[in-house]
């Protein structure tokens, strides 16, 4: 008897370990789904108010009840000033607004800050952004991922010896904020993980690690320098034979 009551205690506990395990696998597969539908309808509806704030009669339309429709007539009124401001018009309209908030003592600030950090990320030429390095922060032996936003120009770059980039140290689990550091190209260390991958490895505290592209790249290359003697062989060979028939 006590072996069954043993056999049925271990059934069940190996059932629960089963359940247990099976929960945890759906959370992890649903969980992610979930709260992306959730986001993207959140800011959809958020998006989709503001333009029936700002349209009144949009609401009455036809489209006016679809889901997404206030996005996609946002886009539209985006682009449409995009166009205008393109114009001498535009231009000269731009310059009266800007002309006027700066010489709001506090609107000012808060409007140039804004403009410079949308223009730098926006801007097609702009590095910003696109370069993950590690840091030695903040004693030696340390270190943090960081991003490149651009070389260090100005009075800093004056005044700091030899050649420096600005690097964005973000903080986990909010990479948001963070730190700007000035740091010497000689003593930072570039990395081939994309800025999305860092940005989850970040995040997570390290728990999602993306792979390390930098033994893929290694081993291609040792496998084109084994090929590559090979190919040597094959041409000294080939030299030899043709130089034979000739002296034949």
């Amino acid at each position: 008897m006590a072996i069954i009551e043993e056999k049925s205690v271990v059934l069940k506990r190996g059932l629960l370990l089963r359940l247990r395990g099976w929960f945890f696998t759906g959370l992890l597969v649903t969980a992610p789904v979930l709260l992306t539908v959730y986001i993207t309808w959140a800011a959809i509806k958020l998006i989709d108010g503001q333009v029936n704030r700002l349209i009144p009669e949009f609401a009455t339309w036809s489209l006016g009840d679809v889901p997404g429709a206030g996005l996609v007539v946002g886009a539209a009124m985006i682009t449409l000033i995009g166009a205008i401001a393109a114009g001498f018009l535009g231009r000269w309209i731009i310059r009266l607004g800007e002309a006027i908030l700066n010489r709001m003592p506090v609107v000012r600030s808060i409007y140039g800050a804004t403009k410079q950090i949308l223009e730098t990320v926006i801007s097609t030429q702009s590095d910003a952004f696109r370069e993950v390095v590690l840091v030695e922060y903040p004693r030696k032996g340390l270190w943090v991922i960081g991003f490149v936003t651009g070389a260090t120009k100005a009075e800093v770059a004056r005044l700091i010896p030899g050649s420096n980039v600005n690097v964005f140290i973000p903080t986990t689990p909010n990479p948001t904020s963070g730190f700007l550091l000035f740091c010497p190209v000689k003593d930072i260390i570039y990395l081939d993980m994309s800025v999305e991958e860092a940005v989850k490895l970040v995040v997570s505290g390290g728990i999602v690690s993306p792979p390390d592209r930098g033994l893929k790249k290694k081993a291609t290359a040792e496998n084109l320098e084994k090929e590559t003697p090979k190919k040597g062989m094959r041409k000294a060979s080939t030299k030899k034979v043709t130089s034979k028939k000739v002296a034949t």
